[in-house]
């Protein structure tokens, strides 16, 4: 006697279905993720090279230099013989006739410092730093421009920056 045996319709999944499906479900989480991962990585070394304090700083001097020669009086410009440091001239009052005020940006000990101050009798009134992180600053007049020539370096990443600006006061 044969035992007659039938094929039963079961309901659900084999062994091996789920195993497939586990597979490929693995390969697709794990694909995205890698994107996901990468992309990540991808913002955060943007966002550092955009905001790092070497590129703010960069941006800090050019528009500091551009500012103060560009309020000075063109009836003037002192450069050290080494293109360490640049003077510039302003007037003190919008209504004066004299240019009473000097201007020094200076390069000193890995630094940007801009000194201002009272021409006669000659005192110094402030000192600021424009910015770190300085590994050579060169300054060069032409003409009756003034052109700065500075690079910036953290150890980790460095940027040169070249600003050039003409003195706009009589």
């Amino acid at each position: 006697m044969s035992k007659n045996k039938r094929m039963v319709n079961r309901k659900g999944f084999t062994l091996i279905e789920l195993t497939i499906a586990t597979g490929l479900a693995s390969i697709v989480i794990g694909s995205v993720g890698v994107l996901v991962v990468d992309s990540q990585r991808g913002w955060n070394k943007m966002y550092n090279r955009t905001y790092s304090d070497v590129i703010t700083d960069s941006h800090v001097a050019r528009r500091t230099f551009d500012r103060v020669v560009r309020n000075a009086s063109n009836q003037g410009i002192s450069l050290a013989d080494d293109s360490s440091w640049v003077e510039v001239y302003y007037y003190g009052d919008p209504n004066s006739t004299i240019v009473d005020r000097y201007a020094r940006f200076i390069s000193s000990n890995s630094q940007l410092l801009i000194e201002d101050g009272v021409l006669e009798p000659r005192q110094t009134s402030s000192t600021e730093t424009i910015c770190g992180n300085v590994s050579s600053c060169v300054f060069k007049t032409f003409g009756s421009s003034v052109q700065m020539i500075c690079t910036l370096d953290n150890g980790s990443e460095n940027t040169t920056i070249v600003a050039s600006a003409i003195p706009h006061n009589q």
